[in-house]
């Protein structure tokens, strides 16, 4: 009743060609050339060179200081989430314990 269509291949149509031959073809090596460095200076960029200046030092130190102080708060959330799950799990471990114990005692 609910089995699985596989579908099928598609057959090649009309006349296949066989892959060329691919012939090695012999190296002959070139006289060696000298090449000489440019004597041109390179071009200066346009684009203007980044100055760190004393503001703009405090406020990377301050955006840093702000992306750390972040992703720790996150972590720690995180490990408190899992230190608070695993305590909820032990306890409800412990309580099912104690319910199946005196279950047992009655019998």
């Amino acid at each position: 009743m609910l089995r699985p269509k596989l579908p099928t291949m598609p057959q090649p149509t009309g006349t296949v060609t066989p892959p060329a031959v691919v012939e090695p073809t012999t190296i002959t090596p070139g006289s060696p050339t000298t090449r000489q460095a440019p004597t041109t200076p390179a071009p200066v960029s346009a684009r203007p060179t980044v100055q760190l200046t004393p503001g703009t030092a405090l406020a990377l130190v301050g955006g840093g200081t702000a992306v750390v102080l972040v992703v720790g708060a996150v972590l720690v959330s995180m490990l408190l989430a899992v230190a608070i799950t695993a305590g909820s799990v032990a306890v409800c471990a412990v309580v099912l314990r104690s319910l199946l114990a005196s279950d047992a005692k009655r019998r």
